[in-house]
């Protein structure tokens, strides 16, 4: 079953597979029943049916073919033979796949505990009405991403915003600041921290920085069902655009997928000055399918394909225009803004 279509599900799902499997191995909890060893079976079990996922909707069908030779090379070598913990197992065959696919998004976790089956089926309107309070409640309380907005010294503004979220909740905010910005003479936006979020609110942020006529942003492929959905700015936005001055946008290691997504599309329209460090290189959102009662995998199924480039950051991330550590960023940003 898929999870939504968006960027900040799948960077989630990435990022917190990737911290959690940095860190030191814990002290089985007593109170936990032991897992028992993998055995053989058990392993061609798991990877019998990853590389059938990756086949069916991974994005690229000719790396998925190359992922799945690599891997049964390496099953004949017997190099998983020896491999009985499943989180271990699962940190090998994300590396092994990796190595291939150059994918950061890719990823195969393990849970110790049991996960339910998906339930595919459609929920009940009480069912929708509850996950759009949930969505709300912690979208609030995180106020829908945007960290600060302030004017600095020189007249120049600066909006520290560290998620792209979904428009109907987050436009109000976004039209807020925009407007509380709209009289300064430069802008600084901060995505040190961004780590990505919905598509559909990259293209109303960089709504702002064009005129009203609408700009072809990019389109979102999906494998699975053979679908391209194009991005355009909007020919309406709430409040006053940020057109004729500068914009500078701040990057590091942490910005991520839709965050990417937004200072990628700006810089390759020449609307931006990227300041600060390359930015991870997530571009291909997709969806995390259950193997198992204790394995999953998280497959890249989309690819954002850039009206101007034609192509997308994937595995080289959004090389700055002034490159600099991300601590520096701000600084340079403003001594610049205010000239």
């Amino acid at each position: 079953m898929r999870v939504a279509r968006t960027f900040s599900t799948r960077v989630l799902l990435a990022f917190l597979g990737a911290a959690l499997n940095s860190l030191p191995a814990l002290a089985q909890d007593p109170s936990r029943p032991a897992v028992p060893p993998l055995d053989p079976a058990a392993h061609a079990q798991v990877i019998e049916a990853v590389l059938k996922e990756l086949n069916r909707t991974y994005v690229f069908p000719e790396v998925a073919r190359k992922m799945e030779d690599a891997i049964r090379q390496r099953m004949r070598s017997g190099e998983y033979d020896s491999v009985r913990e499943g989180e271990r197992l699962a940190r090998k065959l994300t590396n092994d796949l990796r190595e291939v696919s150059r994918d950061k998004h890719l990823e195969v976790s393990y849970s110790p505990t049991e996960t339910p089956a998906y339930d595919a089926s459609e929920p009940t309107p009480v069912e929708k009405e509850q996950r759009r309070a949930a969505y709300r409640k912690r979208g609030k309380a995180a106020n829908w991403g945007f960290e600060k907005v302030e004017r600095l010294s020189g007249n120049v503004g600066y909006l520290d915003f560290r998620l792209l979220a979904d428009p109907e909740f987050a436009g109000d905010t976004l039209a807020c600041a925009m407007s509380f910005l709209a009289h300064t003479d430069a802008l600084i936006i901060d995505l040190r921290k961004n780590g990505g979020g919905e598509p559909a609110m990259v293209a109303l942020v960089c709504s702002y920085f064009f005129s009203g006529e609408p700009v072809h942003l990019s389109d979102l492929y999906w494998r699975p069902d053979d679908t391209t959905q194009q991005y355009w700015t909007l020919p309406y936005v709430p409040g006053k655009r940020y057109v004729g001055k500068d914009v500078y946008v701040l990057t590091s290691g942490e910005t991520l997928s839709a965050a990417e997504a937004f200072a990628y599309d700006l810089k390759s329209r020449g609307r931006t000055t990227i300041v600060g460090e390359v930015t991870g290189g997530y571009a291909h959102p997709g969806s995390n399918v259950r193997i198992d009662a204790h394995f999953s995998v998280v497959v890249p199924q989309g690819r954002t394909i850039n009206a101007v480039t034609k192509t997308d950051w994937e595995g080289t991330g959004v090389k700055p225009d002034i490159k600099v550590p991300a601590a520096r960023a701000l600084g340079t940003a403003h001594l610049r803004g205010k000239k």
